[in-house]
């Protein structure tokens, strides 16, 4: 056994990056990252188009689902990033805190909006997301659905459509390893291992003293240890730690440390559906006329920082009612202005745009179960999608007002016809079989180590229940997932654990 370091923070992803970085500001002794994937060093990380190469490589996890019954049996994937900057290294880099009241509606102590806004502040500071600029002329269109100031990005506190903000600088991707763990490592004590897959935590006396390494290495951490790794990785720690259900860990032969019935409870993800758009003109595609561009595409990035590979895909969208009464926004679209494929192949010829609903509460729960004991094995991932048909019906009215907007937006010579699902599929049993054979989510898995009071796995101070030593810093720890992308939430968790952890360790 190796001595390691006085805090071993698992996972360098948005918030592990971010809790590393500010634990080692606040000089609470030597912390050591461990990142199961590589470095973040590579072009198509950096550049935001890049993405479209990234999700399903090496540098994802590459989870899937277990067969979802809300969606007739079908198995989704979970892209998680696996590499410096977690899934802020392979996302869409949109930038949303939330709506206001999602926290004060987690109802935990020392996370209501009042308590978050100044580690969202804290943390925008370094980011400085902003709007994006160069956006196809489809997304520039969207501003004026909804009146009022067409300059302004939308948000989920009302109705609003345009182009969203992303966190990126200079058309590159600016991300927590960027901005935080980077500088950190030359300023402070902070130092970072890539390719260390971890297996679990051990405990002495139910302190947690070291992390152990799927080689067999093992490290101590003298203080405590962070677990950072998601939704999906974090609570499979915990488990093959020790801590978890009591049947589930002694079925597989795990010996319990701390019996937590809902450790991996809890799980669940922005459900969506959308429509496809194709036809000449309209969005970036595979077309002859779009040859030219698409060939100097890569030529005008890397000269100008412009052009279709300085867009991260996804450049806009809106929030809205999914009725269209007088009720807050209850659905998020995402507005892409690329052709997509909607027949099983990853690209497709012709031009064209789409555009999704997802809801922003979903009612529905999963959950999430170790399938062996060997961290090798992934973990059983049930979302349970539409399990409440309170999802399924707020989707169906979201589709129907989202084709009324798409048919409202002044897209003028870029307008397409709506070509899948069509515009035959309008009655509420048809839009619900779209779903059901249609339907995915928006890569926003949440809540496995849900915290607050009681049965909780995790208290309001981020710390595991029943055990010393150990806390978790990531999006795993919401009660209920915020209404808009999960990338800045994720981020203010991380540096709010810093905020308890150094309090708490000193």
């Amino acid at each position: 056994m190796t001595p390691s370091a006085d805090f071993i923070v698992v996972g360098a992803g948005s918030a592990g990056c971010i809790a590393a970085a500010e634990l080692a500001r606040r000089n609470v002794g030597r912390v050591l990252v461990l990142e199961a994937g590589p470095t973040d060093n590579h072009p198509l990380v950096k550049m935001p188009f890049g993405l479209a190469w990234l999700m399903g490589s090496k540098r994802d996890w590459r989870f899937k689902t277990s067969p979802q019954k809300g969606l007739g049996g079908r198995q989704l994937a979970v892209p998680r990033g696996r590499m410096l900057g977690g899934s802020g290294s392979i996302n869409s880099m949109v930038w949303f805190r939330g709506r206001r009241d999602d926290f004060d509606g987690w109802g935990v102590k020392g996370w209501s909006w009042r308590d978050v806004e100044p580690a969202f502040e804290s943390v925008e500071a370094k980011l400085q997301p902003k709007q994006m600029t160069g956006v196809h002329p489809l997304v520039q269109a969207l501003s004026g659905l909804f009146g009022g100031n067409s300059d302004d990005a939308p948000t989920p506190e009302y109705e609003s459509a345009g182009i969203f903000c992303f966190n990126m600088r200079n058309a590159r991707r600016w991300s927590a390893a960027d901005a935080f763990l980077r500088p950190a490592q030359d300023a402070h004590d902070l130092k970072v291992m890539t390719g260390c897959v971890v297996d679990r935590v051990e405990f002495d006396n139910g302190q947690a003293k070291r992390v152990v390494l799927v080689d067999g290495t093992k490290l101590s951490a003298a203080k405590g240890v962070i677990l950072s790794a998601g939704s999906i990785s974090s609570p499979a720690i915990l488990m093959r730690s020790g801590v978890g259900p009591e049947e589930h860990l002694k079925e597989l032969g795990i010996e319990l440390v701390h019996s937590a019935q809902e450790v991996g409870e809890n799980l669940h993800d922005h459900p969506a559906a959308g429509l496809h758009f194709a036809g000449p003109g309209s969005g970036y595609g595979l077309t002859f006329s779009q040859l030219l561009a698409w060939a100097l595409a890569p030529f005008r990035y890397l000269f100008t920082r412009t052009g279709r590979f300085a867009s991260p895909t996804v450049e806009g969208g809106a929030f809205f009612n999914a009725r269209g009464d007088t009720g807050a926004p209850d659905v998020q679209c995402h507005f892409i202005p690329f052709m997509l494929d909607w027949k099983g192949s990853r690209f497709t010829l012709g031009s064209g745009y789409f555009a999704d609903v997802c809801v922003c509460r979903p009612k529905s729960r999963g959950r999430l179960r170790l399938v062996s004991s060997d961290p090798r094995v992934a973990p059983e991932i049930d979302l349970g999608l539409f399990q409440d048909v309170d999802d399924v019906e707020t989707l169906v009215a979201g589709l129907k007002r989202l084709r009324t907007l798409m048919n409202k937006a002044a897209f003028g010579p870029h307008r397409a016809p709506e070509v899948h699902p069509g515009p035959a599929v309008s009655s509420d049993d048809a839009l619900r079989q779209h779903i059901k054979t249609r339907g995915a989510t928006a890569y926003h898995p949440v809540g496995t180590l849900r915290m607050g009071d009681g049965t909780a796995p995790v208290t309001p101070r981020l710390a595991v229940a029943g055990v010393r030593g150990l806390w978790v810093a990531d999006a795993s720890v919401m009660p209920a997932v915020t209404s808009a992308n999960t990338n800045a939430p994720s981020m203010m968790i991380g540096y709010r654990a810093a905020e308890f952890i150094s309090e708490d360790a000193a």
